[in-house]
């Protein structure tokens, strides 16, 4: 075969062409103190340049929370798609919380999964049946008098890479899995198939972060960095009160949330807690890119770098029966915490069951977000009322 006719590799990273330029020509971000840098520098996280295009498309109020779809767009990559969420009838100002959606294995879908919304894709809707016990984690949090923004991360929905023609090495993982599927007699869907190819295609994804200097979980906090700053700077949401929830992969961003931004003053981890050392050697392989940053223990382990932090508190929520987390991990994690802050300042609470964050550790978490962020309480209901749209662009 000669050349010319030799087939075209497709694009390892379509959609994000423009990601490598983009970091590259960025200078680090700059963290507030050089405890909150190193993990910064162990992240590579790029320098944040809040976005000033900030779109609302579309407004509907019901039951109570009124949500707003946004969309923002970055320096690189696909345009982010956000939901804001507040009680219904308030004008602030609201206490406000960054909602993370976890990994899950769901790339197709993002930040969807955690919000009420007048259509539901099924993917969201099994996430919340699989993860949150089936509940709206977003919508209830702004439910007790919050303003709260959840929004699509790196690499998730509709900051998803392009894999419609997949790299070789995806492609070649993805024909195995579709002939398993074939045998099974399983037709899976569009967002089955992306979600199989994204799984592989994270190595990929991985190595391009590595040789930019950066990582998965850097260019993760990038995203919800520029975020945080859409949020406090909305009206009708209190700058000074802020904080940020996060169950799972989403429990990892908001630990390295409360690290890297002064801004963030409580905060929730929920099934995201252990120590490094009881991940080896049996459990590395039960977690993503996400969590396993190459040389992010030389900081210290997982739960010390809450020390990191200049936030009031935090609350983590520990599942016993776990599956991606050993008890005995868990609770040396604990003890760590417990020797690292006050009583005041630290709660952990331990919870029958499974990964999962389910309705009655979401009551727990919201009550901590609401005591200590000081939440005025739930909104009246009201009926649904769906308002003019601002814009008729749809992000998606």
């Amino acid at each position: 075969m000669s050349k010319d006719s030799r087939p075209v590799r497709p694009s390892a990273i379509a959609g994000y062409e423009n990601w490598p330029a983009y970091v590259r020509d960025r200078p680090r971000y700059q963290a507030a103190t050089p405890a909150a840098q190193d993990l910064s520098d162990a992240l590579g996280v790029p320098a944040v340049v809040p976005p000033t295009d900030v779109t609302v498309h579309w407004e509907e109020t019901y039951d109570g929370v009124t949500t707003s779809q946004l969309s923002w767009q970055l320096g690189f990559g696909p345009r982010t798609t956000g939901w804001l969420l507040r009680p219904a009838g308030t004008s602030g100002p609201l206490p406000g919380v960054l909602a993370l959606h976890c990994h899950g294995g769901n790339k197709f879908g993002g930040a969807d999964r955690l919000v009420t919304l007048p259509e539901s894709h099924p993917s969201a809707a099994e996430a919340r049946a699989g993860h949150y016990g089936g509940r709206a984690l977003a919508t209830e949090v702004a439910r007790q008098g919050f303003a709260v923004l959840a929004h699509d991360a790196f690499a998730w929905g509709s900051r998803r890479f392009d894999l419609s023609t997949p790299p070789w090495r995806t492609e070649s993982a993805l024909e195995a899995r579709q002939s398993q599927w074939r045998e099974a007699g399983v037709v899976p869907s569009d967002a089955e198939l992306y979600n199989a190819a994204a799984g592989i295609h994270e190595d990929t994804v991985a190595k391009a972060a590595g040789l930019l200097g950066t990582s998965l979980a850097g260019m993760v906090a990038h995203d919800d960095l520029a975020a945080l700053e859409i949020l406090a700077g909305l009206p009708g949401v209190d700058a000074e009160r802020l904080g940020c929830i996060g169950f799972s992969g989403g429990g990892g961003r908001a630990l390295a949330m409360a690290v890297l931004s002064p801004r963030i003053r409580n905060y929730v981890v929920t099934c995201m807690m252990t120590t490094f050392q009881s991940l080896l050697p049996a459990y590395l392989d039960a977690h993503s890119w996400l969590l396993q940053t190459p040389g992010l223990w030389k900081l210290g382990d997982w739960p010390e770098l809450t020390g990191r932090s200049g936030a009031d508190g935090l609350l983590v929520q520990y599942a016993l029966a776990d599956e991606l987390f050993p008890e005995e991990g868990m609770r040396d994690a604990h003890r760590i915490l417990e020797s690292l802050h006050s009583a005041d300042s630290y709660t952990g609470a331990f919870w029958p069951g499974g990964h999962a964050f389910t309705a009655e550790m979401q009551n727990e978490a919201i009550s901590y977000l609401s005591r200590t962020l000081g939440a005025a309480g739930p909104a009246r209901p009201q009926p649904f009322a769906p308002s003019n749209p601002l814009a008729t662009e749809d992000p998606r």
